[in-house]
């Protein structure tokens, strides 16, 4: 009986350095949730992705706006009876004001 005792307290004893202190137990866990989190917040911004890009395919399938949008924006599309009008900036430059005269 007591060496039936003793092969326990040593197999209980195995087991507690296996949990505590091998590289297997509880100090493996902290690095394991951090890696955990990251994933979960990494598949949080996949899915609102794919939410977005699930909507955009029914738009381009169920109506003609948002073909015409992505036309205008991308292709430069302009539709019938329209005017396009581009505003071209000045170029940097010297100030084009009249010369001052002097006053006498």
């Amino acid at each position: 009986m007591k060496w039936l005792a003793a092969a326990l307290l040593v197999v209980l004893v195995l087991l507690q350095y296996r949990l505590w202190i091998s590289d297997n137990g509880v100090r493996a866990l902290p690095p394991l949730e951090a890696a955990v989190a990251t994933q979960r917040a990494e598949n949080e911004q996949l899915e609102e992705r794919n939410r977005r890009l699930a909507a955009e395919v029914h738009d381009l399938k169920s109506g003609m706006a948002a073909l015409e949008e992505r036309a205008r924006s991308e292709l430069g599309m302009i539709g019938p009876n329209e005017t396009f009008y581009q505003v071209v900036p000045r170029a940097a430059g010297p100030s084009r004001t009249p010369p001052q005269t002097a006053a006498r």
